[in-house]
Formats: C-alpha cells, structure tokens, sequence
C-alpha cells in the first residue's frame, strides 16, 4: 500500500521508498520521511497530500505518495 491510498487521520509506519532518484531519497531523509519511521495523512488534496512526519507538515505530490510504502 502507498502513501497515496492511506486513510485521512491514521498514522502509518514507513516501510520502504520506492525510488531509484537518490536527490529524493536524500530529500525525504531530510523531512525524516524513511523506514520505520511514523507518517499520518492529514488530508488528500487535488494532486497530492498533506502529511505529518515527527513535528513538521508537508504537502506532496501524487507522484511522490506513491513512492512511499507503507
């Protein structure tokens, strides 16, 4: 399941990044967005998401949700 498909609201566990881009594995690193690591989808947006990792929001793409398994 991807980032993409996540319930508004519930918090998930980061289980891989679905990437061969090692700019935006790097990126996400430094958002503190990877493996094992608590992710909730505080709402689904047009083109994307709003989610929380540790104490930050950030708005991301589709493209980008679907890189992140959970």
């Amino acid at each position: 399941m991807t980032l993409k498909d996540a319930v508004e609201g519930n918090e998930y566990i980061i289980k891989d990044i679905v990437t061969d881009d090692e700019e935006l594995n790097a990126f996400l690193f430094s958002l503190g967005c990877y493996s094992g690591e608590a992710i909730t989808v505080v709402s689904h947006i047009k083109g994307g998401c709003v989610v929380s990792i540790k104490d930050g929001r950030y708005n991301i793409d589709n493209q980008l949700a679907e890189a992140i398994a959970i």
